[in-house]
C-alpha cells in the first residue's frame, strides 16, 4: 500500500526528486531507488503488520558514500532508517515517510579472522552465521546465536542487541563484541570500544548495543571468538503442565546449574514444529525444556546427571538425552523452526517478546492462556526459558480488521503483565514502533526525558531513525486517556497492510 496521503502527494513527489537529486551527486544512479515499485520491497522489516513507503532507498558500496548520504540529509534535515537484512520484529526498520532508507546489505565481507586473539572482524551487513562458518577452520564460532542467525547481519544484531537460545551461557550480543566502529548522523566517523582490554575514556559501547539505529550508523563490528566445546549434549523433558515446565526452569537455575541452553515450548508450538521438521518431540507433553549440556566430556556427563535429577523433581515426566550430535542437531532444528513452523498453521503470527523474573514464568504462562479467552486467539509459546525472555507467538488473521485489533491488544496486555510481573517489555527484538505505547507503562515521564537527552547529545535533530523506540510525552498522556476512556490497551495507528 502506497501510504502517502493523497493532500499532500504534490509536495512529497516535489521533496523526493529533491533528495534523489541530492543523493545523485555522491552516489552512482544504480544506487538510488526513487521510484515506488522499487522502494515497495522496503516498506517494513518482520513485523509485516506495520509498513511505509519511504522517499529514497539507496544502497551504497563504499563508506566514503555512507558518509556522504548522511552529510547531505543532515543538510536537507531528511530523516535516516539504516536497513540490514531486514529481519527484524519490532518495525525497527520501518522506513520513515518523508526520509532516506539507508541499506548496509552491501557491506558484507569479513575483514578478518584472527584465530590467537579469538576476533572477528566484520562489514555490518554479514549474517550472523557466516561468522561462525569462517571460524570453523579454526576450532572457533560466534556465540549468539538468533534463530534468523542464516538471514541476520551482525550490524542488526549490534542495533537489537540480539541473544539466541545459547545465550544463558554466553551471553548477548552485548556481551560478545569488543567494537563497532561506524558514523554519527553528520558523517563523522566513530568508534566504540576497543580490541584492548580497557577503553580509552568513557567506554559507550553498552550505549550503543541496542540502541536501535537511533546513535550512529554501524559499518564495521569486532566480535569475541569462542572454542567449540569437546561436547554438547541435549535432554528434552516432557511436563504434564506448562507451569511445572515453569518451575522446573527455575529449579535448573537455583540448582546453580547454568546449562549452554534451557528453552521451552508450550504443546501447541511443539505439534507445529515436529509436524514440520520431524524433531523427535513429545506430542503427549503439556509443555517441553530443551536443557543442552556442554563442554569436556566428563563436565557434560556431570551436568547431563544433575539436570535431569533437578528436572524429574520438578515434574519431568520423560527426559530424553540426544544419543549423538545428529539428534542434538536435530532436537535444535524444531526449536530454531519454530516461526517458520508456526506460519503454516496460521495466515499470520504476531511475535512478542517481553522478559520477565524466572520465578514467575508460571505465573505469565497462566496469564497469557487466561487472555487466549479474553481476545479469542490461540497463542504458540516458545522461551528462552533460561534467561526469562518469553516469545509468544499469537495466531491470527491480518486480511481480518477486528482479528489485528484483537492482536495487538493481546500483545500490548503480554507486554504490560510482564512489566506488572517485574520484567520488561522486550528481551532482544527491540521496541521500534511495536512497543512504544508499552514504553510508556514501564518508564516514567522523567526517565524517558534522559533517554531523550541521550539520543540529542548524538543526534540533535533527532533525524536517526526518528519516532522509534522513546514514546514522547504527548503520546504516552494520549494512551493513558484513551486506556481510561476505551478500558483497553490502545495500539498505534500506523500504516497497515
Amino acid at each position: 500500500m502506497n501510504t502517502a496521503h493523497t493532500e499532500d502527494r504534490p509536495q512529497l513527489l516535489a521533496r523526493r526528486a529533491e533528495v534523489a537529486a541530492a543523493l545523485a551527486a555522491a552516489l552512482p544512479r544504480h544506487a538510488i531507488l526513487s521510484r515506488p515499485e522499487d522502494t515497495t520491497p522496503y516498506e517494513c522489516d518482520g513485523l509485516t503488520a506495520y509498513r511505509a513507503q519511504p522517499l529514497v532507498v539507496v544502497l551504497p558500496e563504499t563508506e566514503a558514500q555512507v558518509a556522504a548520504v548522511l552529510r547531505i540529509c543532515h543538510a536537507l534535515q531528511v530523516p535516516i532508517v539504516a536497513r540490514g537484512a531486514g529481519t527484524g520484529l519490532s518495525g525497527g526498520a520501518m522506513p520513515h515517510r518523508l526520509g532516506v532508507t539507508l541499506s548496509l546489505a552491501k557491506f558484507n565481507r569479513i575483514l578478518q579472522i584472527d584465530p590467537l586473539a579469538c576476533t572477528a572482524t566484520v562489514q555490518c551487513g554479514v549474517r550472523n552465521l557466516a561468522i561462525s562458518e569462517a571460524a570453523a577452520p579454526h576450532g572457533l564460532y560466534y556465540a549468539p546465536d538468533p534463530s534468523s542467525q542464516i538471514a541476520c547481519t551482525i550490524g542488526g544484531n549490534v542495533a537489537e542487541n540480539s541473544g539466541g537460545v545459547h545465550c544463558l551461557k554466553y551471553g548477548l550480543t552485548l556481551h560478545n563484541v569488543l567494537r563497532v566502529r561506524g558514523y554519527t548522523v553528520e558523517g563523522e566517523e566513530v568508534e566504540f570500544g576497543s580490541e584492548a582490554l580497557d577503553t580509552p575514556g568513557l567506554d559507550l559501547l553498552p550505549l550503543v548495543i541496542g540502541s536501535e539505529g537511533m546513535l550512529a550508523v554501524t559499518i564495521e563490528v569486532t566480535v569475541k571468538l569462542i572454542p567449540k566445546p569437546q561436547l554438547a549434549r541435549c535432554i528434552m523433558a516432557s511436563f504434564a503442565t506448562v507451569e511445572a515446565a515453569g518451575n522446573a526452569v527455575a529449579g535448573v537455575i537455583a540448582a546453580g546449574i547454568i546449562p549452554a541452553g534451557l528453552e521451552l515450548m508450550d504443546k501447541r508450538m511443539t505439534a507445529a514444529v515436529e509436524d514440520f521438521v520431524h524433531a523427535g518431540y513429545d506430542l503427549d507433553a503439556a509443555a517441553i525444556l530443551l536443557c543442552e549440556s556442554d563442554g569436556t566430556p566428563e563436565e557434560v556427563e556431570e551436568e547431563i546427571a544433575r539436570m535431569e535429577a533437578v528436572l524429574q523433581a520438578n515434574g519431568a515426566t520423560r527426559c530424553t538425552v540426544s544419543r549423538d550430535e545428529a539428534q542434538r542437531l536435530k532436537f535444535w532444528s524444531g526449536r530454531k523452526n519454530a516461526f517458520p513452523a508456526s506460519g503454516r498453521i496460521s495466515p499470520d503470527y504476531m511475535c512478542m517478546d517481553s522478559t520477565i523474573p524466572r520465578k514467575k514464568l508460571a505465573e505469565i504462562l497462566r496469564a497469557i492462556e487466561a487472555m487466549e479467552q479474553q481476545y479469542g486467539l490461540a497463542c504458540a509459546n516458545v522461551f528462552h526459558a533460561g534467561d526469562g525472555n518469553l516469545h509468544p507467538l499469537i495466531l491470527f488473521d491480518a486480511n481480518d480488521p477486528d482479528q489485528m485489533h484483537r492482536c495487538e491488544l493481546f500483545g500490548a496486555d503480554i507486554l504490560e503483565t510482564s512489566v506488572h510481573l517485574g520484567g520488561t517489555v522486550t528481551g532482544e527484538h527491540g521496541v521500534g514502533v511495536e512497543k512504544l505505547n508499552s514504553m510508556c507503562v514501564q518508564f516514567s515521564a522523567p526517565e524517558r526525558e534522559q533517554m531523550f537527552a541521550v539520543k540529542r547529545a548524538f543526534d540533535p535533530a533527532e533525524l536517526l531513525n526518528p519516532g522509534k523506540v522513546i514514546p514522547s510525552l504527548q503520546r504516552c498522556a494520549e494512551y493513558g486517556k484513551l486506556t481510561v476512556l476505551r478500558g483497553m490497551l490502545p495500539f498505534p495507528h500506523l500504516p497497515r497492510f
